[in-house]
């Protein structure tokens, strides 16, 4: 997730301010960009091309045509869809990785960490979390300036070298600098250009291309868990982050040839008040807020339904499956939701999946008592939840112009991060105080998830009203 034009999450939704008018008060100012070039047979001509001649008789150049022009985007070939295959393996290496959380919370607790309380814990991999939305305006920025190349390069070393030594780790520090800071910031850096080289290859076919590329990032969560769940017992906790650090690399040396961007780095500086001033909008403020309330509880049952689980008589090596149940229901919670929005509203979807996450907390989760129930709540959770992560760039690039996409996600974003950071640790603080029961953590999970709803659906009232056939 990047945050300037760069981010995974204008990427969904550049379709629609290219075609459409923002829906906020402020006046577009990209509007050339639609009229630039009469018809894309013109658009298509090269910049060197005679259109005329002045009174003079000297030659006319056709102006050049804006690179995010409907009439520039290939939609195809081998350069944009070998883009595909790259970032997919980006979103397998970061966000597929961070999906993962579940089974080295429990690990840690019930392993090397024993001694520490599910709190204290949870810090590790909820800064895992924090990190990858945090760091997306800086990685944006970046992008902008200089293109993916040294952004993957470099968040290649970076995730591969926390992984392996995290692997060493013996102390809870370790830990916490290796897998929670190290190699989360590596992830972050491979994620944002996975997902912003998409956007320049693809438009028309945008669609179908995020949605092979999320597919990658459930993907990863379906195995990391598998093989760090199987070679634990087997080979040792070492040797099983060294196998995961080893196909990162490899994945990721194919992702460095593979990814690339049709439009060339523009040099952008960094102004702060561009990441304040969008709050003093109603529906980009209820928007963040229900994204930072939501996040506050959907990352509890990542953290925490492992031990949950096991708490209830699970077997331990059941348990861990959850976590790629989950993930693998996650599949189709990225991208169905996406697909949905566009017929029916982002807004109407978001409010619709976010509530039926909230309904599976409370009604399925709190009460889950037996293997069954758990096995069916991880890949319903799965798929309800996927669209908090997936439909929200939507979202924010309805409401704003094509050239503050980027910095208003990033922002967005960034609040967000707060909770994704503090909401295990708050949970696992919850698991203390209830005397190893997980029922206060639940609570808090749903109760803010509920809260967070409430604020998608104030969003959606303050830009369409109350009718509900409106498709916003």
């Amino acid at each position: 997730m990047s945050a300037s034009d760069s981010s995974s999450l204008t990427a969904q939704s550049q379709h629609d301010v290219l075609d459409e008018k923002p829906q906020h008060n402020a006046q577009p100012t990209d509007q050339p960009l639609r009229t630039q070039v009469p018809d894309e047979e013109k658009a298509q001509q090269t910049t060197d091309q005679p259109v005329g001649s002045d009174h003079d008789g000297e030659v006319q150049k056709q102006p050049p045509v804006h690179p995010m022009h409907p009439s520039q985007f290939p939609d195809g070939g081998a350069k944009a869809w070998l883009c595909v295959a790259g970032s997919a393996a980006c979103f397998f290496c970061s966000f597929g990785w961070i999906n993962a959380v579940g089974v080295f919370q429990n690990y840690y607790e019930s392993g090397p960490l024993r001694d520490y309380s599910p709190s204290t814990v949870g810090w590790i991999v909820s800064t895992e979390v924090f990190f990858m939305l945090f760091m997306s305006p800086w990685v944006g920025l970046f992008f902008d300036n200089y293109g993916p190349r040294y952004l993957l390069l470099v968040g290649t070393f970076l995730h591969v070298f926390g992984l392996m030594m995290t692997s060493l780790s013996t102390e809870y520090y370790q830990f916490f600098l290796a897998q929670g800071v190290c190699s989360a910031i590596g992830a972050s850096m491979i994620f944002g250009p996975g997902m912003t080289c998409i956007s320049t290859w693809f438009l028309k076919k945008r669609g179908m291309a995020i949605g092979i590329t999320a597919a990658g990032s459930s993907l990863g969560g379906v195995i990391f868990p598998i093989v760090v769940s199987r070679m634990i017992p087997e080979t040792g906790f070492p040797w099983a982050m060294r196998t995961c650090a080893f196909i990162i690399l490899g994945l990721m040396i194919f992702a460095n040839f593979a990814v690339s961007s049709r439009v060339p780095p523009m040099k952008r500086k960094f102004e702060l008040m561009a990441f304040v001033r969008p709050f003093t909008e109603v529906p980009f403020a209820l928007v963040t807020t229900a994204t930072f309330l939501f996040y506050y509880g959907m990352f509890v049952p990542f953290a925490f339904i492992v031990s949950d689980a096991v708490s209830h008589g699970m077997s331990l090596t059941l348990a861990e499956y959850l976590v790629s149940i989950l993930n693998a229901g996650s599949v189709f919670g990225r991208t169905l939701p996406g697909i949905i929005g566009d017929k029916v509203g982002r807004y109407n979807t978001m409010t619709a999946f976010c509530t039926l996450t909230t309904i599976l907390i409370l009604a399925v989760w709190i009460p889950a008592d037996t293997n069954a129930i758990f096995i069916a709540f991880a890949p319903l959770f799965g798929f309800a939840s996927g669209a908090a992560i997936g439909l929200t760039p939507a979202l924010i690039a309805q409401i704003s112009e094509v050239k503050d996409i980027g910095t208003r996600t990033g922002a967005a974003f960034g609040i967000s991060a707060i909770a994704a950071l503090t909401g295990t640790p708050i949970g696992g603080a919850l698991v203390v105080e209830n005397h190893g029961k997980f029922l206060h953590a639940k609570i808090f999970a749903g109760v803010t998830c509920a809260v967070g709803c409430l604020f998608f659906i104030a969003a959606r009232i303050s830009l369409a009203g109350t009718s509900l056939k409106k498709k916003v």
